[in-house]
């Protein structure tokens, strides 16, 4: 669950602002990425772990709402439900704070068990709110069974490289690029050595977000940089997670890396115009109306 307070700035350590609206917001970046894939048409299976407290209950609940597959969802007794504390800025940038609950005990044979009951599935998009083992556990089941395996490396994490290995196409943003190549990122060439020095570890595919900027994709050494379409940003939080959603939904229906970054760039862009996580989230025929305009 997401606690968000929109403020002037974000505080320094020390500092107390006085904030304006509060709100609540179902989020975390596997239940994003999953609504994400639900509204935009995908058919998504979301394996995750939540508390017996009333946030892990309204989360399944939402799920359901959403039309996304919970039978991957696993209950902890022992340990509430995850929760990110959030400040957004008035220029729509955000600080976030991750108490990850149930979501640190979620284990690797949780995943193995929910995978063997999806043997058909195609796509295998994780991200690192999770441990370690268990994302590195999914990723090596799933390229095993010839998934394509997507890896938003998010919040960043510097044992990533040890798995590049197994992963297909992975999707950092700046900061996490930054971590992943050693190298500063200050525009689109910059990344685009970034995203050449991480190819060179053993991704196949790169794809750097760049916020207003779009992205980057280095597609088996061929470059492409794909621009946003310009909006006014009001929260950035889950623009990532939208973006992520909506990139393997466009792959999951045959459309081509490029095409595929394109359509994630303009499903972000919407949300960025939207305060909250999951309720920022556009649906399949906004992003059709925003790519005519």
């Amino acid at each position: 669950m997401d606690m968000v307070v929109k403020t002037s700035h974000i505080p320094q350590p020390g500092e107390t602002v006085l904030g304006g609206s509060f709100l609540m917001n179902p989020g975390g970046k596997g239940a994003n990425q999953a609504v994400a894939v639900a509204r935009l048409g995908g058919d998504v299976t979301f394996i995750g772990k939540i508390g017996d407290d009333i946030f892990g209950k309204q989360s399944s609940q939402l799920f359901d709402e959403e039309g996304v597959d919970t039978n991957g969802i696993l209950a902890d007794d022992h340990t509430p439900s995850g929760i990110a504390l959030i400040t957004v800025d008035e220029t729509g940038e955000n600080s976030i704070v991750v108490a990850p609950g149930a979501n640190a005990h979620l284990e690797p044979a949780d995943v193995e068990t929910v995978l063997n009951n999806y043997p058909d599935s195609k796509i295998l998009l994780v991200q690192l709110e999770i441990p370690m083992q268990t994302v590195e556990h999914a990723a090596r089941i799933a390229r095993q069974r010839g998934m394509l395996v997507v890896l938003n490396p998010a919040p960043a994490n510097s044992l990533v490289p040890g798995m590049f290995g197994l992963i297909d196409v992975i999707t950092p943003n700046e900061n996490e690029a930054e971590m992943l190549s050693g190298m500063q990122i200050s525009d689109v060439a910059s990344a685009r050595q970034a995203a050449e020095r991480i190819h060179q570890q053993g991704v196949k595919h790169v794809i750097i977000t760049l916020g207003k900027d779009g992205a980057v994709l280095l597609e088996d050494g061929a470059f492409h940089h794909i621009p946003a379409p310009e909006v006014e940003t009001v929260d950035t939080t889950a623009a990532g997670d939208v973006f992520n959603g909506a990139f393997v939904v466009a792959v999951s229906e045959g459309k081509a890396l490029k095409d595929a970054v394109s359509f994630a760039c303009h499903a972000a862009s919407i949300a960025v115009t939207r305060m909250g996580a999951q309720s920022s989230i556009p649906f399949r025929n906004e992003i059709l109306l925003s790519r005519m305009s």
